[in-house]
Parts: structure tokens; sequence; C-alpha cells
């Protein structure tokens, strides 16, 4: 009877055992997981700050306004220049 009860204590013991090991494996699994996911959202904060960074720089209005007469040959609007128009005139 006690070799019975040692084989069963002896399969119990190896059952913990494995089941201990699985434990560790699979913390160590989700924690390498959570710093890939830590990593992922550092980058993706730094990309944030640049995107926000290059938002402000391109929506100056001294920038648009320099690009406009630059690319666009635009200029400023001068009341010599405008010309108004008027229902039914020809």
């Amino acid at each position: 009877m006690s070799g019975r009860l040692a084989l069963v204590l002896v399969v119990f013991l190896v059952v913990c055992a494995l089941s201990l090991v699985n434990a560790q494996y699979q913390a160590r699994r989700l924690f390498i997981e959570l710093e890939r996911a830590q990593t992922n959202a550092r980058q993706l904060d730094i990309e944030w700050a640049q995107l926000q960074l290059d938002q402000s720089t391109l929506g100056k209005h001294s920038r648009i306004e320099a690009a406009a007469r630059h690319d666009l040959n635009m200029v400023a609007l001068m009341p010599a220049r405008t010309q108004y128009l008027t229902v039914g005139a020809k």
C-alpha cells in the first residue's frame, strides 16, 4: 500500500513541477509581449510628438503666406485691384 501511495505522490509531484515550469514559461512569454507593446507605445508617442511639431510648423500663417507668394505667385488683396460686380451689369 505504501508503494502505491509513494507512486501517487511522485506522479503528483511531477505534475506540479510541470505545471510550475509551464506557468513560468507563460509568465516570461507575457512579459516579453508586454515589453514589446510598451516599446511600440513609446515609438508611437515619439511619432505623435513629431507629427504635432510638423503640424504646428506647417500650419503657421507666415509659412502659408510665403508659400502662396512664392509657389503660387499670389499677392495680397489691394483696394486698387479689386473689381466689384453688380447684378445685371454688362
